[in-house]
């Protein structure tokens, strides 16, 4: 046995067990270059209609014509005999002496993943819109009630504690408005902080 028939032998192999780990979604040929007219050695999966005895395709004619070709075109777009899009990637195959002897390409049908990615692209889709309030899923914290305080502070040049009264009632509306006196011991934690009362609190909550 010849060393390019060898090589043919072996990539027959791989084309028909990638084809059938993959059946109906990807189609595996393997093209014998050194017969263009009946290039198709094999072929699994099924997808383009041809057969085994089928003439190369333009880019295995090409490959044949310019030994520079590439030896391998990965993931580009091509179209099924019946329009549907599909990913190809073509891998060239050479004997000792360098020559292109068989190319082994594989066509995935991207048909069904183009849908499945629209369809999940439109369930992840949210609208754009103007809510009353911000929401926020997650659990308030005394962490956050803290870090809430003296972020109103801060962009007020004061710390908490030196808030003038009525920033101090402002604070205390805002917090709670933002769910963050529904933490446990919040009352408490805001006295801390601000250096008031519970009564003060409470009364600036009515």
């Amino acid at each position: 046995m010849t060393e390019d028939e060898l090589l043919l032998r072996e990539a027959e192999k791989i084309a028909v067990a990638v084809g059938r780990m993959f059946p109906g979604l990807c189609e595996v040929v393997l093209h014998d270059l050194r017969d263009p007219a009946h290039a198709v050695r094999a072929i699994e999966g099924g997808l383009s209609g041809r057969s085994v005895g089928d003439p190369a395709t333009e880019l295995g004619l090409a490959r044949i014509q310019d030994p520079d070709f590439p030896d391998v075109l990965q993931n580009y777009p091509n179209r099924l005999p019946d329009g549907r899009p599909a990913k190809s990637t073509s891998i060239g195959i050479r004997n000792g002496q360098g020559d292109y002897v068989a190319a082994l390409c594989l066509n995935l049908d991207v048909s069904l993943l183009t849908t499945v990615a629209a369809s999940l692209a439109a369930l992840a889709r949210t609208d754009d819109q103007d809510l009353p309030v911000a929401e926020t899923l997650r659990a308030r914290t005394a962490d956050d009630l803290r870090a809430a305080a003296e972020a109103f502070a801060t962009a007020r040049g004061h710390t908490p504690r030196s808030l003038p009264a009525a920033a101090k009632r402002e604070l205390v509306r805002e917090l709670k408005s933002g769910g963050h006196l529904e933490v446990k011991h919040a009352v408490a934690t805001l006295t801390g902080l601000l250096g008031v009362s519970r009564a003060t609190v409470y009364n600036h909550l009515r």
